[in-house]
């Protein structure tokens, strides 16, 4: 199923401020919250999907990716592990819960609402990879799957991730008793006042390793290669960048994944030159095929294609050949493959190519007429609109 666009789903304009995406994030997640549509599939859904959008529409970098590429600038329908399905409902309230104020992961501002495991205890967050992956003009024109070894933090397999060696090598931290937060009361001249800091001992964790794993020492990742597959869209464009939740450097202690961002390069094409959605290619004709027309070979993305030149055909015209360029990457159409005709000049003519040349000029279909004068006349004109 096709993803909804993020600002339909957060209900606001694609205009609208970081204040203003927050506040419809707030109200989604209130309206389609667990605890308030117990056993409600379609309420979960709905939750995933407003925080998936705000994932992104609170990024400055995603939002934009977003406004320029749709969802396959931000990892797109394509990409394994979006964030709506690769993330626990845990992981949003531990990621966003910050914005219904306190300490709570989920919504402990409301009577009735959250959990013992909803607490405000601190997720670590793995970093987020950067890698480079170099496209052909067919790669980009058709989509591609590209296989890359990619070396990152992973989850230790002797320790499962959790940085302890056995059941007993982990245990609630004392000084929070596993909420991950201290609060503090202390008497002010205005009363009492309640402040709530990150546990110094287990660092927010709500947990502490006693018996670190000798595998990972306590930190439950270590380094490996990875194989990983990406679906590149088709009509992706150079610079542009993609991204795969999850698929980043795993994070400590069992925390949430950081992200691949794939940075797109298009290598150069031999003979076709890319113009947005649009190919341009520079036809070389002879003095005798631009005057008696010829039929001629043009390189597309897909294999060449005969195309005819009609008889009198003037240098510095744009044939078209629709639908012969690249798909937009939203899916709104393909662009058009640009001829520009050029006509080749001799620089050298033997004594016999110059008596015919000379004898043709004095004929009055060689000589430049009226019409031929006002069109170079307009194109050079247009140079300096």
């Amino acid at each position: 199923m096709a993803k909804r666009d993020y600002y339909e789903v957060l209900g606001v304009d694609k205009n609208a401020s970081a204040d203003e995406i927050k506040k419809a994030y707030r109200k989604k997640a209130i309206q389609y919250h667990p605890d308030k549509n117990p056993g409600d599939k379609n309420a979960e859904e709905k939750f995933k999907e407003a925080a998936e959008a705000y994932d992104v529409l609170s990024d400055p970098q995603k939002r934009q990716r977003y406004d320029q590429f749709g969802h396959a600038g931000v990892g797109g329908a394509s990409q394994s592990g979006g964030f709506g399905g690769g993330m626990s409902m845990d992981d949003i309230f531990s990621q966003f819960g910050d914005i219904f104020g306190g300490h709570f992961g989920g919504f402990g501002g409301f009577s009735g609402f959250g959990s013992s495991s909803r607490s405000g205890r601190r997720v670590n967050r793995g970093s987020d990879l950067r890698v480079k992956v170099k496209l052909t003009l067919n790669d980009i024109a058709k989509g591609v799957e590209k296989k890359i070894k990619v070396k990152k933090y992973v989850p230790c397999s002797h320790c499962h991730g959790t940085g302890a060696e056995g059941n007993d090598g982990v245990k609630t931290c004392d000084t929070c008793k596993g909420s991950g937060v201290v609060t503090r009361i202390a008497n002010t001249i205005l009363g009492q006042m309640q402040t709530q800091t990150t546990c110094p001992t287990c660092g927010g964790e709500g947990k502490v390793v006693v018996k670190k794993c000798p595998i990972c020492n306590g930190e439950g990742i270590v380094r490996d290669e990875e194989i990983i597959t990406i679906n590149i869209p088709a009509g992706v464009s150079e610079g542009m960048q993609l991204s795969m939740s999850g698929k980043g450097n795993a994070a400590r202690h069992g925390g949430i994944n950081g992200d691949l961002l794939i940075l797109v390069e298009e290598e150069p094409h031999p003979e076709l030159i890319r113009d947005e959605n649009d190919l341009l290619y520079n036809l070389l004709l002879s003095i005798p095929e631009a005057a008696l027309g010829t039929t001629v070979e043009i390189p597309t993305v897909d294999g060449k294609v005969k195309v005819k030149i009609d008889a009198g055909t003037q240098p510095g015209k744009v044939l078209r050949l629709r639908n012969k360029g690249l798909p937009s990457v939203n899916g709104y159409g393909t662009g058009d493959l640009l001829v520009n005709v050029s006509v080749y000049i001799p620089e050298t003519l033997s004594s016999s190519e110059k008596a015919t040349l000379n004898s043709l000029s004095s004929s009055v279909n060689f000589q430049p007429n009226k019409k031929a004068k006002e069109s170079i006349f307009n194109k050079f004109k247009h140079m300096f609109e």
